[in-house]
C-alpha cells in the first residue's frame, strides 16, 4: 500500500478504506454466488497467520483492545476445478471447524468425497454436519523426530510416511490426498505479502486481513487464469461465464454503492 501510496499520490489511509471495502463486497459476492456447487471430490485444511502480534507475545491488555494473536485461514479446494468455495478466518478449534464444515455443506448440491489431514476437530465437525452423507477420509502424515539442537526451527520435520484412513462412507483411496488444499496455501503465502513468514507484513487489524483473503480468493476464483486448466476456477465450477478482469472486480464496489444509494434514497 505504502508502494501504490508513493506511485498514485494517493493517501495510504483512503488506500486501505477502498481495500478494506471492496474486500467485504467480495465476500458478500462469493457468499451468494459460490452455492448448489457440483463438486465432487473437495480438500480442506488451514494456514496459519497471525494478526497484530503472535500468540505468544499475546498479552491481556492487548487481546481486550482488539483482535490478535494466530489467525487461521481455513479453506477448502474442488480438487476438479480448483475453486475455492469457502473459507473461514478464526482460532485452530472445534468451533471454527465447526463454523467452516457448515458453511462448506451449505455450498453443495450433491454428495462428495471429502479429504482432510489428521486434525481431530474435522472428525468432530464433519459427522456433526455430514452425519453418514459424505465419503469422508483422513490423510495423516508421519513425521521424523526433529533435531534436538533446534537448528530447523523455521523448517517442517520430513515426512516419512502417510496413511490413508478411510472415516464415513466409501471414498475412493486413489483420491485420499490434501495435495491441492496445500498447494492452494502455497499460492494463499505467495500471493498476499501479510502472509509471508519472518517479515514485518503482517495485518494489524483483523479488517485488512479479512479484506486482503476475499481479494486473493475474489482474484483467484475469478480472474486468475489456472496453468492445467486454461481458464479459471469459476469459469472451469460454471459460476461465470467469462474470465473476469480486475476492472470488474473494482467496479464491484460502484455497483454496490450504487445499489445501496436508490435503497436509501
Amino acid at each position: 500500500m505504502r508502494a501504490t501510496a508513493r506511485i498514485t499520490g494517493v493517501a495510504r489511509n483512503t488506500i486501505n478504506k477502498l481495500l478494506v471495502e471492496l474486500g467485504a463486497v467480495c465476500s458478500r459476492f462469493q457468499h451468494t454466488t459460490l452455492r448448489k456447487l457440483a463438486c465432487r471430490r473437495v480438500q480442506v485444511d488451514e494456514v496459519w497467520a497471525f494478526c497484530y502480534c503472535k500468540q505468544r507475545n499475546l498479552t491481556q491488555d492487548i487481546a481486550q483492545e482488539r483482535v490478535a494473536g494466530d489467525v487461521w485461514t481455513w479453506a477448502a479446494i474442488d480438487a476438479d476445478t480448483k475453486l475455492v468455495p469457502c473459507w473461514t478466518l478464526g482460532k485452530r478449534d472445534p468451533e471454527t471447524a465447526e463454523v467452516f464444515v457448515s458453511d462448506l455443506a451449505g455450498r453443495l448440491a450433491d454428495r462428495i468425497q471429502l479429504s482432510s489431514d489428521g486434525l481431530r476437530a474435522y472428525l468432530t465437525a464433519i459427522v456433526k454436519i455430514f452425519g453418514e452423507g459424505v465419503d469422508y477420509a483422513q490423510l495423516v502424515k508421519v513425521y521424523e523426530q526433529g533435531d534436538a539442537d533446534g537448528q530447523r526451527r523455521y523448517s517442517p520435520p520430513e515426512c516419512v510416511a502417510c496413511e490413508r484412513h478411510a472415516i464415513i462412507g466409501e471414498p475412493d483411496p486413489d483420491h485420499i490426498n490434501t495435495s491441492y488444499i496445500e498447494r492452494q496455501n502455497l499460492t494463499m503465502r505467495m500471493g498476499m505479502r501479510r502472509f509471508t513468514r519472518l517479515t514485518n507484513a503482517f495485518s494489524k487489524k483483523i479488517e485488512n486481513h479479512a479484506a486482503a483473503v476475499s481479494l486473493h480468493m475474489m482474484y483467484y476464483n475469478f480472474a486468475r487464469v489456472h496453468q492445467s486448466l486454461r481458464t479459471t476456477p469459476a469459469v472451469a465450477a460454471g459460476v461465470a461465464n467469462h474470465i473476469w478482469t480486475v476492472e470488474e472486480i473494482v467496479a464491484l464496489l460502484a455497483t454496490t454503492a450504487t445499489s445501496t444509494a436508490r435503497l436509501t434514497s
